[in-house]
């Protein structure tokens, strides 16, 4: 009994300090939930210590430009009326008038780089001023100089010169970013001067219109005169410059770019260094590569990019040639065109580069010097010297109606001399060729990735391309002097 109320007791005592243990075990556990659970929202509790680090770095930006008098206006008043003296002084008085010149102000936003004054801001803030003055967050306000832009990219690099080193802000990782981090613009939105919004990443990697595009995509709020403002990560690093919005009414509705700063610091650096870029130049014009052309060439994947003419320059002296699929650049694999030309954009000028390429069903490795591409002249492309006259016939294939080119034909499509190829006559609208761009007046010059002068030569290709089990033939056609690849399909008609 003794024992049995020992064990009894000890039993007792066992279940209190299970039942705090688990308490305890709960307690913690929910800290550690919290904890994990803030870590991955990343919320600050404010962002009045992050404003308060960064702000004297940022500037807002006034640019005046001097626009010359126009004499072509149209008169308010009739000549001779009584009234035309007063409205002719009336114009003058508000710098209106035709007899001298306007100024026009502009504003925008900027951020300070280096504590001797460099600083970052959008191409179009500043194009075309003839004066610009830097305002700083805490006060007094200094003359800027301009060091060099790039359109490509919408960067400008403006110079202060201060008496006293600046407050300046460092560039961030902005490939570290990731959708859904939190962020704070700042700037001068709609002349309000300094302002400070937040939000988040809302996607990265976003291309508006030019082959360098970066953008960060974010809902952080970014109007009119936010161009050129920073885009800072909780550390208080830029990850990029607020550039563009999407909008229907030309106010923020949550859809704002930032050109990426691992694409920025590349352009200042240059700017900074030479006053102007200076990109790698390849000398291909390309285009991607589709699943049907992937599998008209006899691709595993459809990836790199298609070479479709070759001026002269870099490639054309490396041995590459018009139907090459370039696969990998300087070691990198290449996934589409603009991942192209943005690497090799980034390489530096006169480097010599391997580049891999896929021509006849397997791959060649060539060796290619680098030019400059802001050095790159317009080069005419090469034409056949020889081409014969060709007697007019004209065939149905693949819903097109095509008749060879000859001299009338050349002139009217405005087709250099002895270049041989089959004009498209007319495009039947139900046809695959239809859907895939394909109307008359445009030129096959190659079909799997031979050159073709008669209908029977295109015939040929495409028994060619049936015969080794393909589902499409590979075309090079022209419209206007620019080429492009078009798969169609072989399927017996």
């Amino acid at each position: 009994m003794i024992q049995a109320r020992a064990f009894s007791s000890d039993t007792a005592g066992s279940r209190v300090d299970f039942r705090a243990m688990c308490l305890a075990l709960l307690a913690t556990a929910a800290l550690l939930f919290q904890a994990v659970s803030a870590e991955a929202r990343g919320a600050p509790e404010t962002f009045a210590d992050l404003a308060d680090k960064v702000s004297p770095a940022v500037v807002n930006i006034t640019t005046t430009t001097v626009v010359e008098a126009t004499t072509d206006q149209q008169p308010i008043v009739p000549e001779g009326s009584p009234f035309e003296d007063f409205f002719r002084d009336f114009m003058d008085r508000n710098g209106q008038g035709p007899h001298g010149p306007r100024r026009s102000q502009a504003l925008g936003s900027g951020f300070v780089i280096s504590e001797d004054g460099y600083i970052v801001t959008n191409n179009h803030v500043i194009d075309g001023a003839d004066e610009i003055e830097i305002e700083f967050f805490e006060g007094g306000t200094l003359a800027a100089e301009l060091v060099g832009t790039d359109p490509k990219t919408d960067i400008a690099v403006l110079k202060v010169e201060s008496e006293e080193p600046l407050p300046f802000v460092p560039f961030g990782d902005s490939d570290a970013a990731r959708v859904g981090d939190w962020v704070m613009a700042m700037g001068n939105p709609l002349g309000q001067g300094f302002s400070v919004s937040a939000g988040i990443v809302s996607q990265r990697g976003r291309a508006l219109s030019g082959a360098y595009d970066d953008y960060i995509q974010t809902d952080a709020a970014i109007n009119r005169g936010n161009s050129g403002g920073p885009l800072f990560n909780m550390d208080g690093e830029v990850i990029g410059v607020n550039t563009a919005i999407l909008s229907p009414n030309g106010g923020s509705i949550g859809i704002g770019f930032s050109m990426a700063s691992n694409v920025v610091t590349r352009v200042v650096d240059q700017l900074k260094e030479f006053g102007e870029t200076r990109r790698g130049w390849l000398g291909v014009r390309i285009q991607d590569v589709t699943p049907d052309v992937a599998e008209a060439m006899g691709l595993e994947q459809a990836r790199g990019a298609l070479v479709t003419d070759v001026p002269e320059g870099p490639s054309k002296e490396a041995g590459i040639e018009s139907g090459d699929v370039i696969m990998s650049f300087d070691g990198t694999d290449v996934a589409d065109t603009r991942e192209l030309v943005r690497t090799v954009g980034n390489t530096e000028v006169g480097k010599a580069v391997r580049i891999v390429v896929f021509r006849d069903g397997k791959t060649q490795t060539l060796m290619v010097t680098l030019g400059r591409r802001e050095e790159a002249e317009n080069v005419a492309f090469p034409t056949d010297e020889d081409g014969g006259q060709q007697s007019p016939e004209t065939s149905q294939m693949m819903g097109l109606t095509l008749q060879p080119l000859d001299e009338t034909l050349r002139e009217e499509l405005g087709i250099s001399a002895g270049t041989d190829g089959l004009a498209v006559v007319e495009v039947d609208e139900s046809s695959e060729a239809f859907t895939k761009g394909l109307r008359a007046g445009d030129v096959i010059t190659e079909a799997g990735q031979q050159k073709v002068a008669t209908v029977a030569d295109l015939q040929s290709r495409v028994d060619e391309a049936r015969e080794a089990g393909r589902k499409t033939v590979l075309l090079l056609v022209r419209r206007a002097g620019e080429p492009r690849f078009v798969a169609l399909g072989v399927a017996e008609e």
